[in-house]
């Protein structure tokens, strides 16, 4: 399954949420700094998905907000 997703680091909380555009947004406490945004984005998606995080790889969009995700089973 492959996921396009906004990351808003620095958030007051984690979570994940779907804007009026089919957009899904993740709000991330971690600063974008040496990856921490993106480390935490899989930890998120890990728990909500109910799979393990080595199962969850970055496509595209390693230093970018929009992330394209894929979530193998």
């Amino acid at each position: 399954m492959r996921l396009t997703i906004r990351v808003i680091p620095r958030s007051s909380k984690n979570e994940i949420v779907a804007s009026p555009s089919g957009l899904l947004k993740a709000r991330l406490t971690a600063p974008p700094v040496d990856g921490k945004a993106n480390e935490s984005l899989i930890k998120l998606l890990s728990e909500y998905y109910d799979v393990s995080k080595t199962k969850i790889k970055i496509v595209k969009g390693v230093k970018s907000k929009n992330k394209i995700l894929e979530i193998r089973e």
